[in-house]
């Protein structure tokens, strides 16, 4: 009996967590509401209220999970010490897009709770110590480039995201859906060239 009464929980929360994930994109934190979140997983508000306690806490872990699907692509190749920076950067691109052809909202519900609240952003990716002091700015360092590697680094995630953030704009330039997917499977080869140009 125990054992049914946990499997309900569980299928309970996660419910609760799939309403909350389409909720939270398609309106954003402030925008959203407890009771949007209910009535998307067909429960009740004090159900909800019982398993979450609030749109704050419901929110974070729903960010969270974000925010791991986005830098836990880029984090562990940046750190890998037994790749060269070349191989890095066809990685880098080839994943991202990877990742973002399937989840295609992923930048702009990250882009906005950035704006919304860079410290706790800054906390939660504690990019500081995973991205500054990663393998990859060593490597990049140790180019004795003319200009800031950061440039490199904000350049080859410019025009990686850029894309997905602007597709509702970039879709309607381009003939079809099918057509974008091309265009950004193709990036996987150009960016990496691109960015490897700019080392040189």
């Amino acid at each position: 009996m125990a054992k049914g009464k946990k499997d309900l929980d569980l299928s309970t929360e996660e419910k609760i967590m799939e309403a909350a994930r389409k909720v939270f994109t398609e309106k954003g934190y402030a925008a959203a509401r407890t009771r949007d979140i209910a009535e998307e997983s067909g429960i009740n508000l004090a159900l909800l209220n019982y398993y979450f306690r609030s749109k704050e806490k419901l929110f974070e872990l729903v960010m969270l999970e974000k925010v791991n699907k986005l830098f836990g692509t880029i984090i562990p190749i940046l750190s890998d010490e037994t790749t060269e920076l070349e191989e890095k950067l066809d990685k880098i691109a080839e994943s991202y897009i990877d990742l973002l052809l399937v989840n295609p909202d992923l930048p702009i519900f990250v882009l906005s709770e950035i704006r919304r609240r860079p410290e706790k952003f800054a906390q939660l990716v504690n990019a500081k110590e995973r991205v500054t002091k990663s393998v990859f700015m060593k490597q990049l360092l140790s180019r004795k480039l003319s200009v800031s590697p950061f440039h490199i680094l904000i350049n080859l995630l410019g025009i990686t995201v850029f894309p997905f953030v602007a597709r509702p704009v970039l879709s309607k330039l381009i003939k079809n859906e099918e057509e974008y997917d091309t265009l950004m499977k193709q990036r996987k080869e150009l960016i990496p060239m691109w960015i490897k140009t700019m080392l040189n």
